[in-house]
């Protein structure tokens, strides 16, 4: 099952997550507490809203009118979008995609990325959409990566070392190499045909794909 997330962050280039809302199928839409506001600018219809909905307006609630409300306590540990990805791994979501997930706060945004290391969403492939921009989570033993040649790929080490990797269609490859937590030499590689793989033997690399060489 496939599920889409509205968090409350930066909607970056409406236009192109409209259409790439539109060409996807998603059976569980969920709005993370205020990321329900984006329901209307997106064009979609929300079944959940999830959080203590603490900012969650009368606006936002009649645009929603027929969601399903998952409250929350105000005083909890968990935040909101992280709350949410948990109920629609629970509802059966395979794959999760998150959409205004970066935005204009810091800690919320790399808080959220680092959410897709969360242990209770391990069975799925979590995805942040940025724009044209596809960010999501490879783990051992690895992932293809699909796109155009000339395309830009960044391979980003996640709580730790990433090690044995083996890539094959990436401009700079690696053979059972290893990429080192701080450091940014996975950053910016390039499509050297239409699809890419990455095989890992352990820790996580966080993939982005960016259309279009940057």
């Amino acid at each position: 099952m496939n599920a889409l997330v509205l968090a409350n962050g930066e909607l970056y280039r409406p236009d192109i997550l409209r259409n790439r809302i539109r060409a996807e199928v998603f059976d569980l839409v969920m709005g993370a507490d205020a990321g329900a506001h984006h329901a209307r600018t997106l064009n979609i219809v929300l079944d959940v809203i999830v959080g203590d909905m603490d900012s969650i307006s009368d606006l936002a609630r009649q645009n929603a009118s027929g969601a399903e409300l998952v409250s929350y306590p105000a005083e909890k540990d968990e935040t909101d979008l992280e709350l949410a990805l948990l109920y629609a791994r629970k509802r059966g979501a395979g794959r999760i995609v998150m959409v205004g997930a970066m935005g204009g706060r810091m800690d919320m945004t790399v808080s959220n990325i680092l959410l897709m290391t969360h242990p209770g969403l391990s069975p799925c492939r979590v995805e942040v959409w940025h724009g044209d921009q596809t960010g999501w989570l490879i783990k051992p033993p690895g992932d293809d990566i699909t796109g155009r040649f000339g395309d830009t790929v960044s391979l980003i080490p996640l709580g730790g070392d990433a090690s044995g990797i083996t890539t094959r269609g990436l401009k700079h490859s690696l053979d059972h190499g290893t990429l080192t937590f701080g450091p940014g030499r996975g950053i910016s590689n390039v499509l050297n045909q239409s699809s890419a793989s990455v095989r890992l033997t352990k820790g996580f690399l966080f993939a982005v794909h960016t259309p279009g060489r940057t």
